[in-house]
């Protein structure tokens, strides 16, 4: 447990008169201030901010701290109504209650099956009970409908009203070498086609009644009990404009071994299916005589959230948006650890990264204006599963198609700078291609993700605009693992109470990080061009349609 020496209103004081803008002689702003970064991070990662949990009082006191500096740096406010938040209605979902889950079987056998441990369901939809009777059950392979990568486990087969047998992970996956799929998706590396998400939205587009994705370690990256420890903590969910078509009534995972005995039934092989699924020529299988019901005690409340958005418009081109972008959240008060600490401070994850936004709204501010705006945010509940950034996305304060970019700032670690920037989502944006320059003149060079079959880029901010065609930029992440401070830094200190600023660190690296990607957003914005994805991206084609809308 840490607390400052001073109280949070002087920290709040001194750190905004720190970080009023100095410029050089010619009125190009100071170069990155480790000093600023530091009392950016102590500041927020105090337990005065209680762990800066959604909806808590800490959310209240961070988002306040964030708004000031943006205030006294001199930025316009760019939330609602002329005002610096834009308010992100969500819904905390609870189970209540037991639930019953059944299989009917062929021969009018009806077996249960225990949830948490054979299956985990649950619901995202704003209803007081969740009920499905007797539902059909259809084994879909892997669930990707991708046209850009030649790829349809669908077929037109109507699935309304039926339970969706998904597998985790995309069909390349496990195949081998000189398999015909190879390559197709990106092998160990997962698209956004292989994450669990993706294929909740994609049961959801087809009218199921449900969907379980089929639990194997190897494809998720994590062991049952990782979701079964989980399984009863309350779900959140943004408020979406027609949750009978978004959400599902069920949706979850089940072990593979119980997925196994239901295609048993149905004289069906689980490791033959796996087999077919894993060639495109797949069509969906349903499980003769098997159907499954689901009785779930359910109930949710409207609460909220909120982002926070500042923005520098820009000389010539003002409706074009350059953005950076921090998540503020962190897991508030939770369960104590062995030295009695319950306050999940978040130093890293992600004070460091509302730290580097500040920092570079002060830059910026300093500097002389850039002919396209910038755009600063800091985004509300990504640990609850990116809600701000979601909500953000459906509700844009600028226009999505006239986004030129969105670079993410999280988790900037303590230490000297690496010859090596880690960029998530190595290769999907020519983005990268700028700070690959620039990193080069200082003699550094930028690495992939050493752990891409996580799905890293696919579970942070920058993600759902993304998803809508906004190019990213996601680098120097801590999480990572590509360095040993990186490796202690997950083992130790990742989401939990330990992850605490503890007195001034040494942050040259991450001072040297923010520089370079100060000079790829002021590219970016005195600049004319509209960065792409990679031929063959998934979001390319959604980025293609949007440009035929700007101006």
């Amino acid at each position: 447990m840490f607390r400052t020496a001073v109280p949070l209103s002087l920290i709040l004081a001194t750190t905004v008169l720190a970080g009023c803008a100095s410029t050089g002689a010619a009125g190009e702003p100071t170069r990155v201030s480790e000093d600023r970064l530091n009392a950016h991070i102590a500041a927020l990662a105090d337990d005065a901010m209680e762990g800066r949990g959604p909806t808590t009082p800490g959310e209240e006191k961070a988002v306040q701290y964030i708004a000031a500096q943006f205030q006294a740096l001199g930025l316009e406010p760019a939330g609602d109504d002329g005002g610096w938040f834009q308010t992100v209605p969500i819904n905390r979902f609870v189970q209540e209650g037991p639930a019953s889950i059944s299989a009917a079987l062929p021969g009018g056998e009806t077996v249960a099956l225990k949830r948490a441990t054979e299956v985990i369901a649950n619901s995202h939809r704003p209803q007081a009970r969740i009920t499905v009777t007797d539902a059909p059950v259809v084994f879909v392979g892997y669930g990707v409908d991708a046209p850009e990568r030649g790829w349809d486990d669908f077929k037109d087969v109507d699935l309304t009203g039926k339970i969706m047998l998904v597998l985790v992970n995309d069909p390349d996956f496990e195949v081998p070498a000189d398999s015909p799929v190879a390559g197709k998706f990106e092998g160990q590396g997962m698209t956004y086609y292989g994450r669990w998400v993706y294929k909740f939205e994609e049961a959801a587009r087809r009218g199921a009644a449900g969907v379980l994705v089929i639990h194997e370690t190897a494809g998720a990256g994590y062991p049952w009990t990782t979701l079964q420890n989980s399984s009863t903590a309350a779900g959140l969910d943004i408020v979406r404009a027609d949750p009978e078509k978004e959400r599902v009534k069920v949706q979850g995972w089940i072990q593979q071994a119980q997925a196994a005995r239901l295609m048993q039934a149905a004289g069906l092989d689980f490791a033959t299916l796996k087999a077919a699924a894993q060639r495109s020529d797949f069509r969906p299988v349903t499980l003769d005589g098997v159907s499954m019901s689901f009785d779930i005690g359910h109930r949710f409340e409207r609460l909220t959230t909120r982002n926070v958005a500042a923005r520098l418009t820009g000389t010539t081109r003002p409706n074009e948006t350059v953005m950076y972008g921090a998540h503020w959240d962190a897991y508030g008060r939770a369960v104590a650890n062995a030295a009695g600490d319950d306050i999940y401070n978040g130093a890293v994850d992600n004070a460091s990264g509302v730290a580097a936004v500040i920092e570079l709204a002060r830059l910026f501010a300093a500097a002389p204006r850039t002919e396209r705006s910038v755009m600063f945010v800091s985004w509300g509940a990504e640990e609850a599963g990116l809600l701000g950034a979601y909500h953000y996305a459906a509700h844009p304060l600028a226009p999505l198609e006239t986004t030129v970019a969105n670079i993410n700032m999280d988790s900037l670690l303590a230490g000297p700078p690496s010859e090596e920037i880690v960029v998530i989502g190595y290769g999907k944006t020519d983005v990268q291609d700028r700070l690959a320059r620039d990193a080069a003149v200082e003699g550094r060079r930028l690495i992939p993700d050493p752990a891409p079959q996580v799905g890293a880029f696919y579970r942070s901010d920058h993600f759902p605009l993304a998803k809508m065609g906004v190019p990213a930029l996601f680098a120097a992440a801590g999480f990572t693992g590509a360095s040993e401070a990186s490796r202690d830094y997950v083992r130790n200190r990742y989401h939990q109470p330990t992850d605490e600023w503890t007195s001034p660190w040494d942050l040259s690296g991450a001072a040297a990080d923010v520089a370079l990607l100060y000079k790829v957003g002021r590219d970016l914005a005195n600049g004319t061009d509209w960065p792409r994805w990679t031929p063959g991206n998934e979001f390319e084609a959604v980025r293609e349609a949007s440009a035929s809308q700007r101006p």
